[in-house]
Parts: structure tokens; C-alpha cells; sequence
């Protein structure tokens, strides 16, 4: 429900599209996502530009620690709080236009959680007694305040879920035998995602980390903490992914003047990756000697069926495209191409994510083929891939829905001059990210490791053919860091500074075309994919987590090596 506009005198009051309480809410998530973007992104350049041997930092400042310092800011507080900020605007949206008071408490106190456990997180990492990485690894031994940051930081997502569940499920009481709003409907679908991956990583955390960190057990099963993790890590990636996956599904056709190609093909693919994306963990584990391969091999082949809702969405993604380009008159074969809005930045920075996507993608598939996996496991390529992905499809889509959701909840124009500016900033992100995953999949195809510092091996001749690549690659931390300050000053000045506005700003929501077919009931009964997901959990995890609670291999202490 929006606030009406009223007249003081001679001036107009905004006029919101949210409601006060929804508009704070969500700027509260926005707000300290952009300050973990900005920490994530300086600690990623120097870190880069360290490693690449263009700066060398006094011993006080580790390697490890802004390394660790990046993996956490961007990987875990950046991504969590804008995706769950994104999806509580959409769910007020098109679940009636306001929160309900109990899920604005939920949500809010989901957000101090979040908050104080960023903040208990970061100062254990900038005083350099949590130089453990973003997959803090056992028997890696941070500070145990920072295991119990990482734990409100999940714990509070999880009722950010909460709010969104519970406005669901009271537009689903109040609409019965009714399909549900899409956004909802795929909002539901990526926190339920994000709650029974996070089950693992909570395990690990309160069950064998903090009590490893307090010296309350003198050794950790670290095969076990290990398989607890990649559980939880690998669907981390699909909820990064699913968020930009709504966006292009729901929001750009609106954007581009088209309509949705269908309302239960993006139904049918979130279901599927619930289903197929949890129970693949072990293809993270292929190296590692006490999984038996069968189970390797079955978590590798379930991998390999993600790759169906990828392309059911490239399909429905370039069918959208070309629906919307015929219906403004395109008429020959590509046509519809030109009448595509590519001077629109909410279009531009996302498509060019899209773009990024697919080689992203493939490299996915040679991480997830069990031989191919041998070769590029522990090498730079591998991180090439993982910025190909998150900080490229996803990271552009996240830039692309700030351009209009932000002035959305501030009631503020999106002026000409700064979409120009986000275009330009969204190629200076493209580019960057080019310069730095290409050059780190040649490496790592040559043999380079990561998770390593800069270091030459005592001038072994196997780092020769790595060399030329190194400038490149820390030049690209620069163009990214540029690209991140660009997009930080458009985000303060649309927040506070750009022209108001006398009507809502728009909140894109795209229509389904007309003669599309219904959308299968069976599709909203989430208590089935929930237990379908929970056997084939069952049948991956059951026997391997058994054996190694039962039969564990050789436990280590807790080691810190910095």
C-alpha cells in the first residue's frame, strides 16, 4: 500500500511505493551490504595486488587476512544481506504491497543479529585472530567469537526466512486453491533452499568449531567438519544464484516491455534446485581419501542435473528476449535484438552477467566431472570459476536491481546521468572480471595453486609460464575496485541526493504472456519438495556421515599457523 502524496503549502511530500516500516527494513539490509562491499573489495584488491607482486605489506598485514577478510565481507555478509533485503521488498510487493508487523519483527530481529555477528566477525578478522578464510577450515583455530559471529550471522538469516515465510503463508490462507505471486513463490523457494544448506555449516559451527575454539575437545574430526561444510557450500552458490535468477525471470521482462514466457517453467526450476543442488557436496571432496568413490561419483552425476534448470532458464530467458523485440515490431530472425533496452542499466549490467554466465557455467561442469576434477581441483582455476559466477552473473544482477531499488524505497530518480554511469561501471566491472578469471583459469590449467601467497618457488622453472599472466591479473583488482567506488557513490547519491519524485517510483513486475498455460497446484506444495529433498539427502550423506562418526579417521588438534 502506497503513501499518498500530500500538500504542504507548495511543496509536495514524497510518495513512497513501501511503507515506512518496509522501506527501513530494507534499506537496513542494503545499508550494511554496501559496507561489506566496500570492505570485501579493498581487501581483494590489496590481496590481489599483493600476490601479483605489485605491493609488498609490512608483516602486521597478512596475505591470509585480507584474503580472509574478502572471502567473508563479499562471499557470506554482502550477498546474505542483499539477498534477503531484495527478497523482503519483493515480498511485500506482491503479497498484498506491506509486511505485516510480526514479519517486520522477525525480519528486524534477524537484521541485529546479522549485524552484530558482521561486526563481532570483522573485528576478530582485522585483529588477525581469525585468519582461517571464508571456509575456515578445521583444524584451522580462529577466535572462537568468530565462530559465534558466523553463527548469528546464519541464525539470523534464517528468520529474515522467517518474515517471508510467514507473509506467504498468510497470503496462501487468505487466497486459497490461487497460484501465489511469482516473486513469493520464488523467494520461499531460495530461503528454504538457504535454510536446509545452512543446516550443515550450523552443525559444524556449534557442534565442532566453537568447541574446538574454547578448548573445551582437544581434537576435531576434520573429515567430518569438512563434509558438514561442502554441504552447506555448495547450494551457497545457488542461493548467491537463484536471487539473480528472479530478477531476470520477474523484473527484466517488465523492464524490456515484454512479458514472461511462462509462470511454471520458473516454478519447475526452482523446485529443481532445491532438489538437485543440496545432496552434491561430495563433488567438492573428490581429492580427499575417505569418501568412497561411489559416493563421489553419485554426488557428480546429481551435480550434473543442475546443469537442467540452467538451460530451462537460458531458454525462457531468451524467449522472454525475443517475445518482447517482436511484440515493439521486430520483424527477421534477430531483429528483436535491437529493440532490446541496452542504454538501461538495469538491463545492460545484468545481461552482461548473463553473458559472463555461460563460460562461468561450463567451467562448472569440468569442476563437477570426476576426472576432469584431478586436474584443476587445487589450482587457480577454480577460483577463476567461482568469479566468474558469483562476482560476475551474480554481482552484476545485485548492481543492476540497486539502480532502481534503491530509488524505488527512497522515492528518487534514476537520472540519466547516473544509469550512464552505471552502464560505464557495470563494462569496468565486465572487463575487470575478464582480466582476472580468464588469466586464472590459464594458470591454474598450468599447474598454478591457490590459496597460496605470492612466492616463486626458489625460482623453480615451473613458475615461468605462470609469470606473465601475475600483471594482469592484479591490474583487474584495480579496474574492480574502481568499478565498486563508482557504483558506492551512485548508490549515496540515489539514496540521499538525487532529484524526488512526485509519484512511485517503479517496482518492476512483469505479467505472464496470455496464452500461457496454467500453473500446476502441485507445484505450491512445498512439504513434498522438502521431503524429496530430505531422501535424496539421505541417500548421499546417510552412510558416509555414519562411517566417519563410527570408524573416524586419525583426529588433529587445533593449529593456528599464523
Amino acid at each position: 500500500m502506497s503513501e499518498n502524496a500530500v500538500e504542504t503549502g507548495t511543496t509536495r511530500a514524497p510518495v513512497f511505493a513501501f511503507e515506512r516500516g518496509d522501506r527501513v527494513l530494507v534499506l537496513a539490509h542494503l545499508g550494511v551490504a554496501f559496507i561489506a562491499l566496500l570492505l570485501g573489495a579493498a581487501a581483494g584488491m590489496l590481496q590481489g595486488l599483493q600476490r601479483t607482486g605489485y605491493i609488498k605489506w609490512p608483516d602486521a598485514v597478512g596475505y591470509y587476512q585480507l584474503l580472509t577478510l574478502h572471502g567473508v565481507a563479499l562471499a557470506l555478509i554482502f550477498t546474505t544481506l542483499f539477498i534477503i533485503g531484495f527478497l523482503l521488498a519483493g515480498t511485500a510487493k506482491t503479497l498484498g504491497g506491506r509486511l505485516h508487523t510480526v514479519d517486520r519483527v522477525w525480519a528486524w530481529i534477524g537484521w541485529i543479529m546479522m549485524v552484530v555477528g558482521t561486526a563481532m566477525g570483522t573485528v576478530s578478522i582485522l585483529n588477525n585472530s581469525a585468519t582461517v578464510l571464508y571456509t575456515f577450515y578445521a583444524p584451522l583455530k580462529a577466535s572462537p567469537w568468530f565462530y559465534v559471529a558466523m553463527a548469528l550471522v546464519v541464525v539470523g538469516s534464517w528468520l529474515g526466512g522467517v518474515a517471508i515465510f510467514t507473509a506467504y503463508a498468510r497470503w496462501r490462507r487468505q487466497h486459497r486453491g490461487q497460484v501465489s505471486p511469482l516473486f513469493a513463490y520464488m523467494s520461499v523457494a531460495t530461503m528454504i533452499l538457504w535454510i536446509i544448506a545452512t543446516l550443515g555449516v550450523a552443525i559444524e559451527v556449534l557442534f565442532q568449531l566453537i568447541p574446538m575454539a574454547f578448548g573445551w575437545v582437544p581434537r576435531v574430526n576434520v573429515e567430518l567438519s569438512r563434509t558438514l561444510f561442502w554441504y552447506f557450500g555448495h547450494p551457497l552458490v545457488y542461493f548467491w544464484l537463484l536471487p539473480a535468477y528472479i530478477y531476470w525471470y520477474v523484473n527484466i521482462p517488465q523492464i524490456i516491455k515484454g512479458k514472461l514466457f511462462s509462470d511454471s517453467l520458473p516454478r519447475l526450476t526452482f523446485v529443481l534446485f532445491i532438489l538437485y543442488s543440496i545432496p552434491v557436496g561430495f563433488h567438492h571432496q573428490f581429492n580427499e581419501p575417505g569418501i568412497a568413490n561411489g559416493w563421489k561419483i553419485l554426488a557428480a552425476a546429481l551435480t550434473l542435473t543442475v546443469v537442467v534448470p540452467s538451460l530451462m532458464t537460458v531458454f525462457a530467458m531468451f524467449a522472454t528476449f525475443e517475445m518482447a523485440g517482436r511484440a515493439q515490431g521486430a520483424t527477421g530472425r534477430f531483429a528483436w535484438l535491437r529493440k532490446l533496452p541496452w542504454k538501461d542499466v538495469r538491463f545492460f549490467a545484468p545481461f552482461l552477467g548473463m553473458v559472463m554466465f555461460i563460460p562461468g557455467g561450463a567451467g562448472g561442469v569440468v569442476n563437477a566431472s570426476y576426472q576432469l576434477n584431478q586436474v584443476i581441483h587445487n589450482t587457480l582455476w577454480v577460483t577463476g570459476h567461482f568469479h566468474m559466477t558469483l562476482s560476475s552473473a551474480v554481482t552484476l544482477t545485485f548492481f543492476g536491481i540497486a539502480y532502481w531499488l534503491v530509488p524505488a524505497l527512497t522515492n528518487r530518480k534514476l537520472t540519466w546521468r547516473v544509469n550512464n554511469l552505471g552502464i560505464f561501471q557495470a563494462w569496468l566491472w565486465f572487463i575487470g572480471m575478464l582480466l582476472n578469471a580468464i588469466p586464472m583459469h590459464i594458470v591454474g590449467l598450468l599447474g598454478e595453486p591457490r590459496r597460496t601467497a605470492f612466492t616463486t618457488y626458489n625460482d623453480n622453472p615451473v613458475v615461468q609460464p605462470w609469470l606473465p599472466y601475475w600483471p594482469v591479473m592484479g591490474m583487474s583488482g584495480i579496474f574492480l575496485f574502481l568499478s565498486i567506488m563508482l557504483f558506492l557513490g551512485a548508490m549515496i547519491y540515489l539514496w540521499w541526493f538525487a532529484p524526488r519524485l512526485d509519484t512511485p517510483a517503479e517496482f518492476p513486475i512483469g505479467e505472464v504472456k496470455d496464452k500461457s498455460h496454467p500453473t500446476p497446484m502441485i507445484l505450491e506444495r512445498w512439504p513434498l519438495w522438502i521431503a524429496l529433498t530430505g531422501v535424496l539427502v539421505l541417500i548421499v550423506y546417510t552412510v558416509p556421515l555414519v562411517d566417519m562418526i563410527q570408524t573416524p579417521p586419525p583426529s588433529s588438534p587445533p593449529i593456528r599457523s599464523w
